[in-house]
């Protein structure tokens, strides 16, 4: 497929049937750009089943398309996603952690294996309908922030702390100064079939299938013991890799004599015992720390931020802020102490500094403090 040779600047989309990403071609054919679309296929082991809904969002992608008056095509990434996204993806469960896989497909699939095919076609820029900005550093021309979307409620900077330079300077995100309300208000008024389609939710490649059904396909199930720190045996679990810190749903501990009637959360995972231990009350010492570690570290200006200067950052995506400073940075390590203890810090997650609303970067948690 050429790009016909114009004046224009030529934005590839990344499509994916949903109407954050077709308002955001919309946006930039009536802003003037030469607008293609793309439609990812990273996923086809079970493509067939009721959860998968790749099909249908292909149908609404080349509709939009239509629509809007651009081409579109389709791409296959799914060897790319096995090698570069669940590949880790399993690895950190059997290891006991909880991965975000969504933040490594950003980094790998989507401004990556995505931006190469992009500029394979002659494209100028990419564009995706993530809630975020991208801006020049007013202090450092030539080097590009990340920055949150406007839509506190919607924004996305957090799963996007791995992008580095070369791909912010390459991208679009046009969504960031709108709430999500106007985007489908927008939709609506374009007459797109999407306008009032459902945000898709979970890991990509799950989808809403049933998530302990899906991970005992690839890794097999290690039942054991479900334990008090005191180590009394309160129930059975199927395999740590099913549960996660600060967990709640599906522990399936009955009342006891001794319980205080409070829920139980998972609060550690002993490997080495294959023992899943629980503690009552959403407030036990054990669920709260000062702070953390975090590895495989990546700072989006190349310049790491200092310490003992007061940041803020988050632990997991649905979480405001935490008033923080930086104890020790190394290449390889941080050390992130909270202005107040903070709740199921979980490793394999990531944790991301932020300095006001300029997303700074940040690691993957290796352990609580």
């Amino acid at each position: 497929m050429n790009l016909n040779k114009s004046n224009k600047k030529r934005v590839v989309v990344g499509l994916s049937g949903g109407v954050d990403s077709s308002v955001t071609a919309l946006l930039l054919k009536q802003q003037g750009y030469e607008v293609t679309g793309l439609f990812m296929k990273n996923w086809e082991d079970d493509d067939t089943d009721e959860y998968c809904s790749s099909k249908q969002d292909l149908i609404d992608a080349v509709s939009v398309a239509d629509k809007i008056g651009i081409d579109i095509e389709a791409v296959n990434f799914s060897a790319e996603y096995k090698d570069r996204v669940f590949a880790n993806f399993l690895s950190e469960y059997k290891a006991g952690r909880t991965p975000n896989p969504d933040i490594l497909c950003n980094a790998e699939i989507k401004f990556k294996a995505f931006l190469d095919h992009a500029m394979g076609l002659g494209a100028d820029l990419i564009a995706t309908g993530h809630y975020a900005q991208v801006r020049e550093n007013p202090l450092k021309p030539g080097l590009f922030q990340l920055m949150k979307a406007d839509d506190g409620s919607k924004d996305q900077s957090y799963f996007l702390y791995r992008l580095n330079q070369a791909q912010l300077s390459k991208t679009l995100f046009p969504l960031g100064q709108i709430l999500k309300r106007e985007v489908r208000e927008i939709a609506r008024d374009a007459g797109l079939i999407n306008a009032e389609k459902k945000d898709s939710t979970g890991i990509c490649f799950i989808g809403e299938r049933p998530f302990q059904e899906f991970l005992s396909k690839y890794l097999p199930r290690e039942p054991g013991d479900i334990k008090t720190p005191e180590g009394k045996i309160v129930g059975k679990h199927d395999g740590l890799m099913y549960y996660t810190l600060g967990q709640r749903q599906g522990l399936k501990i009955g009342g006891s004599r001794e319980s205080n009637g409070e829920p139980w959360f998972v609060a550690a995972k002993d490997m080495d015992k294959n023992e899943l231990i629980v503690v009552q009350g959403h407030q036990h010492p054990l669920l709260l720390n000062d702070g953390l570690k975090a590895s495989q570290l990546t700072w989006i200006d190349d310049e790491e931020p200092i310490t003992n200067w007061v940041y803020a950052a988050k632990t997991r995506y649905r979480q405001p802020d935490a008033p923080c400073e930086i104890d020790r940075l190394s290449k390889e390590e941080v050390e992130i102490k909270f202005g107040q203890k903070q709740w199921a810090i979980t490793p394999g997650q990531s944790a991301v500094v932020y300095e006001s609303n300029v997303c700074l970067g940040g690691g993957i948690i290796t352990s609580a403090i």
